[in-house]
């Protein structure tokens, strides 16, 4: 399999060389140079079958023995070594839960699977004389830089700077970025997300970066390496639901569109689902440019659902680019809506009295797309990602429920530990000299 650049510009290269470099070097996004279908007794032979069996058989389909059958089996039970359950939700939805690994996020299954990549590649460079080095920069919005912080915490000859806007995710989501240490540099910007996600994409062009010794990458959804391991959850999460004859519909809590790129991918594959929906806060670039047909990035506004606070999404070049930026052909597959606190509050109080079942704010955000949706074709059944665990965000959802939210052992942990961050101005300077120093 060959990966080409959204921007045009960049020759194809393989899937190591994709990787290693984060951000082609015409400043465009890697992505598989095409999807072929996988057949359908495949998707048949998967239905029931164990998450890492339909990773596994996905996996060898889209990487197309770039990587032998038994390192990717390895580096699939290494990186998806917890559950990812269907759960019923009513009678016509079913949620897939995201939020069972080590930092509690959907971003656990890209950010485990990508370090294994590149301790894979790092061995593979290390015999034929390359440099042991590498140092990994990564830009978030809330759960992101715990997931890779935790995924590359101890692994050697490995440095990892992850950038978050200072005051803007919650305080909890801060403490399991802030109190990893050793190898991983927490950096707090004096900015937005969208300066933090620009300041990596300068890093990564950066000569005066690249020329050190070793590699330099990303491990955002920048990195098409995160971006392959988010196609197995879709196939997973359907091959779970006990009923696939009804047309289905999947919402995707959407901010910076890395999982439902993934989503739009698996159904190039021939996932057997009949839309997609991208349900967004305030910040709605997407649905309106679903619909205008004209994209037009804005600054992020802040919300409940902070993750999601992304003005200028960086892989809407990749599903532009899987649609020929034609938006009719996307809108044949996706729909997309805006929801604001006051709707996702709602919902979060609404479906824990109905259901008793505790929804975190971006959950919240995707179901109340979801909801409307079913409301208006009612043959049709939900899949709903759920992206965070609500303990992430008891802050927001214990008001709105009246009764605490158990707090996992992972998170209870990360609120005992010290915390370690350096504050930084949202400048290429002040990151360079962050990496150059180690994070000092």
């Amino acid at each position: 399999m060959r990966y080409v650049s959204t921007a045009g510009k960049a020759p194809d290269t393989d899937l190591e060389a994709a990787i290693l470099l984060g951000l082609a070097p015409d400043g465009g996004l890697y992505i598989p140079s095409r999807l072929d279908p996988m057949p359908p007794e495949t998707f048949a032979r998967l239905q029931g079958a164990p998450l890492r069996d339909s990773a596994f058989e996905v996996g060898r389909h889209l990487l197309r023995g770039a990587i032998a059958d038994g390192s990717l089996r390895r580096l699939v039970a290494y990186a998806l070594n917890f559950p990812i359950p269907v759960v019923p939700l009513g009678e016509r939805i079913w949620v897939l839960e995201l939020f069972h690994g080590p930092t509690l996020a959907f971003k656990d299954v890209g950010a485990r699977f990508l370090a294994q990549l590149l301790l894979y590649y790092r061995a593979s460079q290390l015999g034929r004389g390359g440099s042991t080095t590498v140092r990994i920069v990564v830009a978030t919005s809330g759960d992101t830089g715990a997931a890779v912080a935790h995924a590359f915490a101890g692994l050697p000859h490995t440095q990892v700077f992850v950038l978050f806007p200072q005051g803007q995710i919650s305080a909890r989501q801060e403490r399991l970025i802030t109190t990893v240490g050793g190898n991983v540099h927490a950096l707090a910007v004096r900015g937005t997300f969208d300066q933090c996600q620009r300041l990596v994409k300068q890093a990564l062009a950066d000569p005066r970066l690249r020329d050190e010794p070793g590699v330099l990458t990303g491990a955002n959804s920048i990195n098409v390496g995160r971006l392959i391991p988010q196609v197995f959850y879709y196939v997973h999460g359907w091959a779970q639901l006990p009923d696939v004859a009804n047309p289905i519909v999947v919402a995707v809590p959407s901010g910076n569109f890395g999982n439902l790129s993934a989503g739009l991918m698996a159904k190039r594959l021939g996932l057997p689902v009949d839309r997609f929906i991208a349900a967004t806060n305030a910040n709605d670039v997407v649905p309106r440019y679903l619909q205008t047909g004209h994209f037009q990035a804005q600054p992020s506004v802040p919300t409940i659902s902070n993750a999601m606070d992304v003005g200028d999404p960086s892989n809407m070049a990749r599903i532009r680019h899987l649609y020929d930026d034609d938006v009719n052909q996307l809108r044949r597959d996706l729909s997309a809506s805006a929801h604001d606190d006051n709707t996702t509050r709602e919902c979060i109080t609404r479906v824990y009295r109905k259901h008793g079942y505790i929804l975190d704010p971006h959950t919240a955000v995707g179901y109340a797309a979801l909801a409307a949706e079913l409301e208006r074709d009612p043959a049709a059944i939900g899949l709903l990602l759920s992206t965070a665990h609500p303990a992430k965000f008891a802050e927001i959802v214990e008001p709105l429920i009246g009764s605490e939210v158990p707090l996992p052992p992972a998170l209870a942990a990360a609120l005992q530990a010290e915390p370690h961050v350096t504050v930084i101005d949202p400048e290429l300077d002040a990151l360079r000299s962050a990496i150059l120093s180690g994070g000092r």
